[in-house]
């Protein structure tokens, strides 16, 4: 009689053996969209782990112009490069990505 989870497996192993190169846990397949507070009733939303074959200029310019708000693109150490738009805008991003063929199951949208 064979129980599964009872294999030992060495946490310390190196990554290549253990078949992937990232983190566990990090959610390195999803687009996630946050809303941070800035200060008094001023927002920040961000949008992070968009594939690397969409250029983030121009989408950050789409977004500019059909949220008529504006926004940048800030290159983070961790996280890679994350675009940052004024006010809550987390819905209307939602909607733009699944109309523009992103699957909706990859996005994850936080916040309160």
């Amino acid at each position: 009689m064979s129980v599964q989870n009872l294999n030992s497996v060495d946490p310390f192993a190196e990554e290549e053996l253990l078949g992937g190169t990232q983190d566990v846990g990090s959610g390195a397949d999803y687009i996630h969209i946050r809303i941070q507070q800035r200060n008094g009733r001023k927002t920040l939303t961000t949008v992070q782990g968009l594939a690397k074959q969409y250029d983030l200029k121009k989408i950050l310019k789409a977004f500019k112009k059909e949220f008529a708000c504006n926004g940048t693109i800030h290159d983070d150490e961790k996280l890679g490069e994350v675009i940052q738009l004024q006010g809550d805008q987390r819905s209307k991003i939602l909607d733009f990505l699944v109309e523009n063929d992103v699957d909706r199951s990859t996005i994850k949208m936080h916040g309160f």
